[in-house]
């Protein structure tokens, strides 16, 4: 990419708080960047062939919004955690096998979506994130979902597409959860703990491509109970 044009993407930048550089093939992020740490709002780099994420990520304090869709990352680096105000962080379609520790320090985090990586377990370290709406771990490897998950503070949880066959029961205790994904994975209907029916806030379960029917589901204990709380949200949006 020519020089002119990466300079006037900066300059409307500086303006804007806004750098969007998509699909231009780019090996790196680019270095020019780092004149703006102070005014960068939103930075989305998707569709290109960066390997690497460099630690200077952290000096861009302002940041609301990391979006690197469709790049070859491997690795997070850990400066991620000093991006106090991110809300945003989505690095779907990557080659990303793990988190670091400090991913728990993005207290402003609101959306993280990690779909169509190498990851093999749901991250642990991510209860602090207290604004958490959505995590998408969908089109991942992830065997089994954790009674861990029960201190995450998600709305919504994504794992279409794993290789799950076992669903810890404490699930159900999941403050906020109202939405769970697990489409396309490896339950029977024996791995479905009735907790999540009977006790928990969820108000959409959503099975479709396991290995039973998601009719039998009505012949479990506690399905009348989900059935009412899908229901009583249904009406509300309609």
């Amino acid at each position: 990419m020519g020089n002119s044009a990466l300079k006037s993407h900066l300059e409307t930048s500086q303006k804007t708080g806004v750098f969007q550089l998509t699909g231009k093939g780019l090996l790196e992020v680019p270095e020019e960047l780092q004149r703006l740490t102070s005014n960068l709002r939103t930075v989305d780099l998707s569709g290109n062939k960066i390997e690497l994420l460099p630690v200077s990520i952290g000096n861009f304090l302002q940041l609301k919004s990391l979006t690197l869709n469709c790049n070859r990352l491997t690795t997070v680096p850990s400066e991620i955690g000093k991006l106090k105000k991110l809300e945003t962080l989505s690095l779907n379609g990557n080659r990303i096998q793990q988190l670091p520790p400090t991913m728990g320090q993005l207290r402003a985090l609101r959306s993280l979506s990690l779909a169509g990586n190498q990851i093999s377990e749901v991250p642990s370290g991510l209860a602090t994130l207290r604004h958490l709406d959505l995590l998408d771990l969908s089109r991942n490897q992830i065997h089994n979902v954790p009674a861990a998950v029960s201190e995450l503070q998600a709305i919504e949880i994504n794992l279409n597409q794993n290789q799950i066959s076992m669903v810890s029961p404490e699930v159900s205790l999941c403050p906020r959860l109202k939405v769970l994904r697990l489409e396309e994975n490896c339950l029977e209907l024996s791995s479905i703990p009735l907790s999540i029916l009977n006790d928990s806030q969820v108000s959409l379960f959503s099975l479709e491509g396991n290995l039973f029917e998601v009719r039998n589901l009505r012949d479990l204990e506690g399905y009348d109970k989900y059935m009412e709380r899908f229901t009583a949200t249904k009406k509300k949006f309609t």
